[in-house]
């Protein structure tokens, strides 16, 4: 089993900065993709970003490509998201989440355990 709780949303302003942060419980942390996700309100949830377990392979929607960074740190069990040049477009419920042995990596499906999700939102 694995919980994960992120933190770091919040409002803030287009063109600004929020780095969100997974802290990870349990050893599967350290073996497993990590992703983002985002969810809009009436919106279906979608992939963001996702990084391997080693932290040497990454990969973005092109939305998010150049202005948002994924990390991690395995010996904190914490993952994170860094995400810069904020736009209204942004503003969602975002969710990290451990990637599961089945499904595609771009889709909520092939991810097993979820946190609670932290709300950003951008202003224009």
């Amino acid at each position: 089993q694995v919980q994960l709780v992120e933190s770091g949303g919040g409002l803030v302003q287009a063109g600004g900065s929020l780095r969100l942060s997974c802290a990870a419980s349990g050893r599967t942390f350290r073996t497993s993709a990590m992703g983002w996700f985002r969810q809009a309100p009436g919106k279906e949830r979608e992939f963001v970003a996702v990084i391997d377990w080693s932290g040497s392979t990454r990969d973005y929607t092109d939305s998010v490509k150049g202005r948002f960074t994924i990390s991690r740190d395995n010996a904190k069990n914490t993952a994170f998201l860094q995400m810069n040049s904020l736009k209204p477009e942004d503003t969602a419920v975002y969710y990290c989440a451990v990637r599961g042995s089945q499904g595609s990596t771009y889709k909520a499906t092939g991810y097993d355990y979820w946190g609670q999700g932290t709300q950003v939102t951008v202003s224009s």
